[in-house]
Formats: C-alpha cells, sequence, structure tokens
C-alpha cells in the first residue's frame, strides 16, 4: 500500500531477485513514489512508452550485472530520461553511462534524496481546464494529484480536447490533427491513445468521468 503522502512522480525500475542485495521496490513505494517494477532491460524497454517514468531506477546489482548495457539501451529510447543506476561496491563505472551511479550499500533515504532532485518542476507554457493541468513544455499532466509524463502524440490529443471543453470532437478530427492525417480507418490506434490518457487523468480509468466516449462519433472532455 503506497503511504498516505504521495509524491507527484512514477518511478520505473528494473530488479532481480539475487538475495544479496536488497529491493528497493516497496520501500520507495512506502515514501509515497508511484513504482513500477520491470525484471529486466527488455521488459522496461517495452514499458517505457506506456509508463512514462519521470525516473528510472536499474538495481544492476540485483542482476549481478553492470547495468551499462540497459542504460544504453534504454537512454536510445529517451535521452532526457534521469537514470539512476545501482551496482555492486566493486564495480568501476563510467559517469557517462547515468545520470546518478550508487555503489552498495546505503539507505532508502538515500535513494529518495538523489531521486527527488530529478524530478521535474513546471513549465511556462500550461493550459488548465478544471482539474485538468496540461504542461506543454514538460509534457507532463496533473489531475486530482496524479502527475503523468506523455508521450508528445499524447499531449497533441489532450490539448486538442482541452481546447474545447464540453464538446463532442469527432475521430476524423483527431486523427487529422494528432497524427496529420485523414485516414481513420485503424480506430484501434486512436482507442489505444484515448485509454492511456484516461489512466493518466482518470480517478478510474474503467469508469471514465472526464473523458467520455460518443459512440460513433468521437470524444468529449467533461470537466
Amino acid at each position: 500500500m503506497l503511504s498516505s503522502k504521495t509524491i507527484d512522480a512514477t518511478v520505473l525500475i528494473i530488479e532481480g531477485k539475487h538475495a544479496d542485495f536488497p529491493s528497493f521496490t516497496i520501500p520507495l513505494q512506502k515514501k509515497g513514489f508511484d513504482v513500477r517494477v520491470a525484471k529486466s532491460g527488455s521488459q522496461a524497454s517495452a514499458l517505457l512508452k506506456e509508463v512514462n517514468p519521470d525516473v528510472l531506477v536499474v538495481n544492476a546489482a540485483s542482476m549481478r550485472s553492470s547495468g551499462i548495457r540497459i542504460c544504453k539501451t534504454l537512454r536510445e529510447q529517451d535521452a532526457e530520461l534521469p537514470i539512476i543506476l545501482i551496482v555492486a561496491p566493486e564495480k568501476e563505472i563510467d559517469d557517462n553511462v547515468a545520470t546518478v551511479i550508487l555503489h552498495h550499500s546505503f539507505t532508502v533515504q538515500k535513494l529518495a534524496n538523489r531521486i527527488k532532485p530529478l524530478l521535474p518542476g513546471e513549465g511556462e507554457n500550461l493550459l488548465q481546464v478544471g482539474s485538468i493541468r496540461l504542461d506543454l513544455d514538460r509534457n507532463r499532466v496533473r489531475c486530482l494529484g496524479q502527475n503523468t509524463r506523455l508521450t508528445p502524440r499524447l499531449v497533441t490529443l489532450l490539448e486538442a480536447l482541452l481546447k474545447r471543453p464540453g464538446e463532442v470532437v469527432e475521430r476524423e478530427e483527431l486523427f487529422k490533427k494528432v497524427w496529420d492525417t485523414d485516414y481513420t480507418g485503424d480506430t484501434r490506434t486512436l482507442d489505444v491513445h484515448i485509454s492511456w490518457l484516461r489512466r493518466a487523468i482518470e480517478p478510474d480509468p474503467t469508469k471514465p468521468k472526464f473523458l467520455r466516449t460518443i459512440r460513433g462519433v468521437g470524444y468529449r472532455l467533461d470537466v
């Protein structure tokens, strides 16, 4: 269970299960972070777009690896993502591999203290309607205490909806604005992006109260 003192930050942590080194997942959750877990670099790579983490923690020591290949691969996917690399005491790692390198052992509080300065602030280009606050500079949306990093395409989609609150925006119009095309045959693409937006702004994405589907027409943002 998360602490009642929730931090507006999502941490994606890659951890193995070797008993020699502790897991940081539950302790970070208790500190109030929204923690998502991957068991390997390939799993983290697949989760990156869906989770849009603020910080990536690579517990390479728990996988008995240097973590260098994982960091390089994920940096290629997102060059701006801050990475904290945790390695065994004897490992010598090039400082350019990660934003922060920590050698075992250390406290969870120290890890939390290194995460917090890496979290983004707010930009100057903001669009707010009701409870939804979209940061166009930093590709982030804040809603009801939840702060989520979005892909550029999701930002464009949410911006289009925020500029017409209470109005039905047709699917064809959204396709044209977000994908710059008149082709609307691939309905699944838009549906998936809408579901990702709901995860970012809805208290319960399965029962949306903000982003409504108007069947056969499009979507309406009720705020």
